[in-house]
């Protein structure tokens, strides 16, 4: 046979090259369309209100990587499953119902319920042709190189509605220009911080050896967003996490007080910052801010946490302790752990100025029962503490212009 090749311009749109195959032995012949320009900068959806048999007659440029749908049928032709082709919008049907029908005789002798509904579906696709109804023709083709006719241009057409819009990342890929869009989304958005961890290089606190530190955005439900930092030394091995809040200072204080009666308690997630304090009043125990750092964990966690900072310190249980405080600490270590086990009840309470930190209440949304927070109004050395005193946040411009 023969393949003719036409390059043409269609009025008020661009240049297609349009191709004619035709074959004199079985006349079989096929007709497809090519765009002659490059892909647009974004995608084209045309709705069209098809309400009278001449909507039927305009002229229709579908590209392969195009999808026609007709919701009224929940009708869908994907996209890559046809050639382009130069058509209007009856011979798109006819195509559709031809393609039916192609593998009926066989569904017909192998499966007749298909079949049957199939010819059903094929009667409604017929009767759209007459336009008894109006129905809705949609054509999406992230290219940007398909077409449908408005016989009115240069003035609007009512019916007929083009919609402009940005492709995704998938739709870029099938594309394949997803190498040639890097800016489709902002490298600096909150949303890929959010799903993405982020690496960069530091040195071990340890050893000082190149080591890797990992952060990432955490969202705490029924609390805030904070920044989750953790390193890994593969020289000698030590590793550390360290939490920092994602927010601004709180305007008020936040104390926490938990009554631990269960073991399930262990279990609960907390969020210790870095300027929260913590006590136990049943064993006389209190932890001032700054020490163990920001720390995202369990309560079970952070009491172990606790029992390591005492065991490991040298002045109270090493070689440099005195034997009548080591008994104290050991009796200590003993009525910690019966608490860590849930032997033995006691109220764990939190104090942040910051307003940073976070015990789990288990019966969210409701009260928990077990578990009181308090906010309170910081005092002037709490606010020291924090520089908050010496801290101006409005004013500060027009002060300083006048100093210079």
């Amino acid at each position: 046979g023969v393949t003719r090749l036409l390059l043409t311009r269609i009025p008020f749109f661009k240049e297609i090259i349009v191709s004619s195959f035709a074959c004199d032995s079985c006349s079989w012949s096929n007709t497809e369309i090519h765009s002659a320009g490059r892909i647009q900068e974004q995608g084209v959806r045309y709705t069209l209100a098809v309400a009278s048999r001449q909507d039927m007659n305009r002229e229709v440029v579908k590209t392969d990587c195009a999808t026609t749908r007709i919701p009224e049928l929940d009708f869908e032709i994907p996209a890559f499953t046809q050639k382009g082709v130069l058509t209007t919008i009856e011979g798109i049907i006819d195509r559709a119902v031809v393609g039916l029908e192609q593998d009926q005789p066989l569904r017909r002798a192998t499966d007749q319920e298909v079949a049957s509904k199939i010819d059903e579906f094929i009667g409604k696709l017929k009767q759209l042709k007459e336009v008894h109804s109006p129905f809705t023709f949609i054509l999406d083709d992230p290219s940007g190189n398909s077409f449908v006719e408005n016989p009115h241009a240069p003035q609007k057409d009512d019916a007929l509605v083009v919609t402009r819009y940005r492709r995704t990342l998938q739709q870029a890929a099938a594309l394949g220009l997803e190498g040639e869009e890097p800016d489709e989304k902002p490298v600096d958005s909150a949303e890929d911080l959010r799903n993405e961890v982020l690496q960069f290089n530091t040195n071990c606190p340890e050893c000082n050896a190149p080591a890797d530190t990992n952060m990432k955005l955490v969202q705490i439900p029924h609390f805030k967003e904070v920044i989750i930092m953790a390193t890994n030394c593969d020289a000698c091995g030590h590793r550390t996490n360290e939490v920092k809040s994602g927010g601004a200072i709180e305007p008020h204080g936040t104390r926490i007080t938990l009554r631990i009666t269960d073991p399930s308690d262990m279990t609960r997630d907390i969020l210790k910052s870095e300027t929260c304090s913590v006590e136990i009043p049943e064993l006389e125990f209190e932890l001032g801010m700054g020490a163990l750092g920001g720390k995202f964990t369990t309560l079970e966690g952070l009491l172990k946490d606790i029992r390591e900072l005492v065991e490991r310190n040298p002045f109270t249980l090493g070689d440099s302790s005195v034997p009548s405080r080591t008994g104290k600490l050991q009796e200590f270590i003993g009525k910690l752990q019966e608490i860590i086990e849930g032997k033995t009840e006691a109220h764990f309470i939190m104090d942040d100025p910051a307003g940073n930190s976070y015990l789990q209440n288990v019966y969210a949304p409701e009260e928990d029962p077990e578990l009181k927070v308090e906010h309170y109004q910081r005092t002037f050395e709490q606010n020291e503490d924090l520089g908050l005193n010496d801290m101006k946040t409005e004013g500060y411009e027009s002060e300083g212009a006048a100093g210079r």
